[in-house]
């Protein structure tokens, strides 16, 4: 009997979907809604994503600008941006936000650059757990003899396979945003 790889393949799916939504957080120079993810604000006593609560536009490639529904909820926007790590002040007219987001400088390319390579090992060492956890269960199957040598092998094989996959994908988005940060 063989190994069932479906499970693994979908646990290292959901790594490498994290590891994507992790890095659209990452602003690379231009102005995306992405950026204001996983910042919360204090909305009536429960942290709600501005998302939730206020319509998120670009205006050009360096501005955004939120308006939100409820108008109380401005001053709580704001000061969830100014106690963010974007670095961006917020500009407050009263009906809405705007934010302007400055030209990278090269120093700061390099920072994010390492930032994400960092991440993108830490995906893939994630992606190597998933491989150790089916490897595991594969010698369990051996030991248990509902496996044979050769079907052990040939699961081995398979889960390497899916990880070098994995890995390979793991790189390729790695590099890409990687490039995105470097472009000026």
């Amino acid at each position: 009997m063989k190994l069932d790889t479906k499970e693994f393949e979908a646990k290292m799916n959901k790594s490498l979907a994290s590891y994507k939504e992790n890095l659209s957080t990452i602003r690379a120079g231009r102005a995306t809604p992405d950026v204001l993810k996983k910042i919360e604000v204090d909305y009536y006593g429960s942290p709600t994503a501005i998302s939730s609560i206020a319509e998120i536009k670009v205006t050009d490639a360096r501005t955004l600008t939120i308006t939100a529904w409820d108008k109380s909820a401005m001053k709580g926007i704001e000061k969830a941006i100014l106690t963010s790590d974007l670095g961006i002040n917020p500009q407050n007219d009263g009906s809405c936000i705007r934010l302007t987001f400055p030209p990278m400088t090269e120093e700061r390319r390099k920072e994010l650059s390492k930032q994400i390579s960092k991440m993108g090992e830490e995906a893939k060492v994630a992606i190597r757990n998933i491989r150790r956890d089916a490897n595991d269960k594969v010698k369990a199957m051996k030991k248990d003899s509902e496996m044979t040598e050769d079907e052990a092998k040939q699961s081995d094989k398979l889960v390497q396979d899916l990880t070098d996959k994995f890995v390979k994908e793991i790189d390729a988005v790695t590099a890409s945003k990687t490039k995105e940060i470097m472009e000026i």
